[in-house]
């Protein structure tokens, strides 16, 4: 049985030059033979052979420049009667789709937190400075605060990887969901591709298993169809869902405006823009190609186009992508009913793996070529789409380097700015320092106030806090 099985892998592997990932195969037990024949079996070696031969000749979407234009996009700020009046009448949309269950929400988090020194998945990372919440807990707190508003079960899909998944759940598990019904939440993993060396040749990490990794935030489609969750959704009624990154604590999970506007426009995909605070600033740009929405990731901009100005002195491809979008349940569906054409993006990454005599090489410089699909690349296959600004202080502040920009420091300091500018738009002063920066510590839980309107609302006498006093609003 083992020969023949070996036999057809051969078959499979042959007719795209990758029989060395057999090289240890009769040295393998069963059980390894087992789980390097299931990986073999579960890689589509035809369309990877196409992938990677591209990625060798750094083939991919050849954009005319000449032919971009800025995406426009929805101001936040309404100016005129008429747009006052079409945000207030969006915002009670949204809030009726919230009420009715037509909204669920939808989180990727399949990373790990090595880049920020921490071994574990980075849902599971502590973030706040008081309390000890990690981003996990803290949307958790989010999500039952919305329910309460709402009066709504609004269900929680997570995305998980193979890497983090056991763990991810056991999290979950050991922290009784932070009170959220385990009826609704659910977990399923991202799929995986093949890591290949810079010949073209598949890498083992180990004698009975290739290196995988995750296929990006753009495999989410497949996965929510294949896992079941997407049918879940359509069972429940969900029609539109709130996606967001498990990095970005900040983000508002359910906004009644962006949600309602989501819905009024027809939009199939709808993202919200971040104006960009300087031209190299990492995000993606919001663009126009031939009268359709792309984003072009930063990496690929022209230096030209990254500085250029408009007619007010404002960066021209000024939009940016903070990864914050709505997708409706029918467009996802549509997406993966046929064969879901992306093309995978290439990227250089050190990848631990077998040399020939199957020994673990530990690499010094990147040595393999990871496929990872992204999710704006469905942004063009979208019938309508919407692109609504988000302020920065209310909604932006991620937590993916260890220090400087975007680091845990940063997240909290936006956080505790954010929650001062709370208190004192409820019209209660707060203590800054010489430089305007907040001089006490205030840690509000989203499980208390869940955002801005939600403070405001609720009529409570914010706290009056001294200098250096540290306080939480549990």
């Amino acid at each position: 049985m083992s020969i023949e099985r070996k036999n057809k892998l051969l078959g499979i592997l042959e007719n795209v030059g990758q029989t060395h990932v057999l090289r240890f195969w009769d040295s393998l037990d069963a059980a390894g033979q087992n789980k390097l024949a299931a990986q073999i079996m579960g890689v589509n070696w035809q369309q990877c052979r196409q992938w990677i031969e591209g990625a060798l000749q750094e083939k991919h979407l050849e954009l005319p420049f000449e032919r971009l234009r800025p995406a426009p996009y929805q101001a936040l700020t309404a100016e005129s009667a008429d747009e006052k009046a079409y945000q207030r009448k969006c915002i009670a949309h949204g809030e009726e789709l919230l009420r009715q269950g037509k909204i669920a929400a939808f989180t990727v988090a399949g990373g790990q937190g090595s880049r920020l020194g921490f071994d574990g998945p980075k849902g599971t990372y502590v973030f706040t400075p008081l309390r000890k919440a990690s981003l996990f807990q803290f949307f958790a707190e989010s999500i039952l605060r919305y329910q309460e508003i709402y009066r709504v079960v609004l269900p929680w899909y997570i995305m998980t990887s193979p890497a983090n998944d056991d763990a991810t759940r056991n999290f979950f598990g050991d922290n009784g969901f932070f009170g959220l019904d385990p009826a609704n939440v659910s977990f399923f993993q991202q799929g995986t591709l093949p890591a290949f060396d810079l010949q073209g040749k598949a890498l083992l990490e180990a004698p009975d298993s290739l290196a995988l990794s995750a296929n990006g935030h753009g495999g989410s489609f497949a996965a929510l169809k294949d896992s079941g969750a997407l049918a879940d959704m359509q069972r429940r009624g969900v029609q539109t869902i709130s996606y967001w990154q498990v990095d970005n604590p900040l983000v508002r999970l359910f906004d009644p405006l962006f949600i309602g506007m989501h819905a009024s426009s027809g939009s199939e995909m709808s993202s919200r823009a971040l104006v960009k605070r300087d031209p190299l600033e990492k995000l993606g740009h919001f663009c126009m190609l031939d009268n359709q929405s792309i984003i072009v990731e930063y990496s690929d901009m022209p230096e030209k186009l990254l500085y250029a100005k408009d007619n007010e002195g404002r960066l021209l491809y000024r939009a940016g992508s903070p990864a914050i979008h709505l997708l409706d349940c029918d467009f996802i569906d549509r997406l993966t009913s046929g064969s879901l054409d992306f093309q995978p993006h290439r990227a250089l990454k050190k990848v631990p793996c077998l040399d020939e005599q199957g020994k673990l090489l530990q690499p010094e410089s990147e040595n393999a070529i990871k496929l990872e699909f992204f999710l704006f690349d469905a942004l063009p296959l979208a019938k309508e789409t919407l692109i609504l600004e988000v302020e920065r202080s209310e909604q932006f502040a991620p937590i993916k380097n260890a220090e400087g920009a975007d680091s845990p420091e940063s997240c909290r300091k936006a956080l505790l700015e954010r929650s001062a500018n709370w208190v004192e738009a409820a019209g209660q002063s707060f203590p800054r320092d010489a430089k305007g920066e907040p001089a006490a510590l205030l840690e509000i839980s989203p499980r208390h106030y869940v955002d801005r309107d939600d403070f405001l609302s609720r009529k409570e006498v914010p706290p009056k806090l001294s200098c250096g006093e540290k306080q939480v609003l549990p």
